[in-house]
């Protein structure tokens, strides 16, 4: 008889290996913030309750298909915690259901994926091997035969092993799964591979939302706007760009960080720099995107209400009704285009743009991309602006044209002979290049301005320019506190997502750098105001950025806020203008009734869970909008 020289089964071996591997990728990639022993326990020992639950279900199989099943199992979990590395290594973030139905988008990724590949990256996949080398090895010895009390028994302490893992996150954590628009405080506290579970059950109620919503649920959101948020009055500008073009460029990636900035002693943005004196400058606005990024800058724009907290509006409900900007524009006699030299399937603009109202899309069809004019993800701003400006003349005035900028674009490559500035000098590669890109983007809004005031077109046109969102993520904590000369913390991070927001009304001398906290969620109100449109029957959660009396806070999607005193985020409250922390407490837990951001919390995450109820329910199919014309 052989004798067994493999006395351990299996099953615990590959528990032990990928609970540590799983615990290793949690506290040295995944940035998750830890703030007392109790998460720092939680998140020790999630990786193994989630292991033993999964791997230990083999042991109701026979043998030969035991080894297969854990196998399999380590590979595809493998995977699955990879997948999370690359996209939490551009976003800082971790994937939703609804990402994986925009793989269409992947194809045109490109260097962009490239970028984020690592070669020690293999080491994450060394556990995978062990267990298949052992079990190709020592097969079916390692294997176990258990009686059926026993396979109960291990069934039944995988349950109990979850269970308690929960209840520890809900001591530490009141109202866990309450908080779904906070990923990492979900992964902190049940897991990776239990985030993914959850997620799967939340994608499922939110389709089911539209099947079941009558439209009753419209009425409390309506009050809650006419009382809190949509702020009645016109203000001294109303009209002022009444019957003018509307040019709206979206600038990739482009933060407030570089304005008035340097690298190597130069400027980063000279004519931005300057665009500020001739133009009303919002100094402290906020992107407020989250997993749609451009098309969550773009959705917000257009409707005044938040992005989707899992996959992006643009693919999970681009079939819904709307009440959208280009809508309301062309009820005003106003042609709506959008110019953007990339796949019109991307982000699935193709069929969400004609659902907002545009009448035309000018993709990557409508210019010719050749090798010399093209980098990272495609036309070179330059020759897009250049290309762009043929059609421009040709619309029918007035128009709303919308244009989308791709140079400044993660892993933000440029050519040699387009590099006007030096690199910068840090770890990053990322941070490194960022800079030249955002200058060449610099440039080339230069030139569009300058072929739009030889074409005759500027002095009838009001032109807006905004950072779409953030370019360099907080993967890049050390070369950025490098750059800024100071400590990366949770505040930090928050201003960061500030980013440039300028309304040029050409021959308009009142103009000034306002300080108010306003974000994209009011740019709609703020514009229609300007063009002297009535908007007193949209229904909106922003409010005109000109107005005195505005809503108290800006929100942004993962339920951090600011306001003109506080920043709020990750249960921490810090002095707006100093970044002292004032207190770190559990708010949200009913511990921090002191807490100075206290009295915000609540309505902050009350109107994000109305915004996703009108888009997950499809709510404004039940509200009769009167024509604004």
């Amino acid at each position: 008889m052989k004798q067994r020289t493999w006395k351990l089964p299996l099953y615990l071996l590959a528990v032990l290996l990928f609970g540590i591997k799983t615990y290793i990728v949690y506290r040295f990639i995944f940035d998750i913030s830890l703030e007392n022993s109790m998460q720092e326990f939680i998140l020790l020992i999630n990786p193994f309750v989630t292991a033993f639950f999964i791997i230990a279900l083999s042991v109701w199989l026979k043998p030969r298909r035991q080894l297969t099943y854990m196998k399999w199992i380590m590979l595809i979990g493998s995977v699955i915690i990879y997948f999370n590395i690359i996209f939490y290594r551009n976003f800082t973030d971790f994937i939703t259901i609804p990402l994986l139905f925009q793989g269409s988008n992947a194809a045109d990724l490109g260097s962009s994926i490239l970028g984020l590949l690592k070669v020690w990256d293999i080491l994450l996949f060394l556990d995978v091997g062990i267990v298949w080398y052992i079990a190709r090895k020592y097969g079916e010895e390692l294997t176990v035969n258990l009686k059926k009390r026993y396979k109960v028994l291990a069934l039944g302490l995988s349950i109990l092993f979850i269970l308690g893992n929960y209840i520890l996150a809900e001591i530490e954590r009141p109202q866990l799964l309450q908080r779904t628009f906070d990923r990492e405080y979900l992964v902190k506290n049940i897991g990776l591979f239990s985030y993914h579970v959850y997620d799967a059950v939340l994608h499922s109620k939110s389709k089911a939302q539209r099947v079941f919503a009558d439209g009753n649920e419209l009425n409390d959101i309506v009050d809650y706007m006419e009382n809190e948020t949509t702020i009645q009055g016109k203000t001294d500008l109303y009209g002022i760009a009444e019957d003018k073009n509307l040019i709206f460029v979206s600038l990739e990636s482009v933060q407030s960080f570089v304005i008035n900035n340097t690298v190597n002693g130069e400027e980063v943005t000279p004519f931005l720099n300057d665009l500020i004196d001739d133009s009303y400058y919002f100094e402290n606005f906020y992107h407020q995107t989250a997993q749609g990024k451009t098309s969550d800058s773009e959705f917000l724009v257009e409707n005044s209400l938040y992005p989707s907290p899992r996959g992006a509006v643009y693919f999970t409900h681009a079939q819904n009704d709307y009440h959208s900007l280009p809508e309301m524009l062309n009820n005003n006699d106003y042609m709506s285009t959008v110019f953007h030299a990339n796949n019109e399937s991307f982000w699935n603009r193709d069929v969400m743009y004609e659902n907002l109202g545009y009448d035309t899309f000018h993709d990557v069809k409508s210019y010719n991309v050749t090798d010399e004019n093209t980098v990272g993800w495609g036309l070179k701003d330059k020759a897009f602006f250049e290309q762009s400006m043929p059609y421009l003349e040709s619309q029918q005035q007035p128009f709303y044209s919308k244009f989308i900028t791709l140079t400044n674009h993660y892993p933000f490559d440029l050519d040699q002979e387009d590099a006007t500035i030096e690199k910068y000098d840090s770890n990053s590669r990322t941070l490194n290049q960022y800079f030249q890109t955002v200058r060449y983007t610099d440039e080339a809004i230069k030139e569009f301005f300058n072929k739009l005031k030889e074409s005759g077109l500027y002095k009838d046109s009001i032109i807006v320019l905004m950072g779409d969102h953030y370019g360099i993520s907080d993967f890049h904590k050390k070369a950025m506190s490098q750059y800024l000369d100071k400590e990366y913390t949770d505040y930090q991070h928050v201003q960061l997502q500030r980013v440039p927001f300028y309304i040029h009304i050409p021959g308009h001398d009142d103009n000034q750098v306002i300080s108010k906290i306003t974000g994209q969620i009011d740019v709609k109100p703020t514009l229609l105001d300007l063009l002297g449109i009535d908007d007193s029957n949209d229904l909106s959660f922003g409010t005109n950025m000109f107005l005195d009396e505005r809503k108290p806070y800006i929100a942004l999607r993962d339920g951090s806020f600011i306001t003109d005193e506080y920043v709020y985020t990750k249960d921490q409250c810090f002095n707006r203008q100093t970044g002292e922390l004032i207190d770190s407490t559990n708010n949200l837990s009913g511990k921090g009734e002191d807490s100075a951001c206290q009295p915000y919390v609540e309505q902050v995450e009350k109107e994000l869970s109305y915004s996703d109820e009108i888009i997950f329910g499809d709510l404004f199919r039940f509200h009769d909008f009167k024509d604004e014309s």
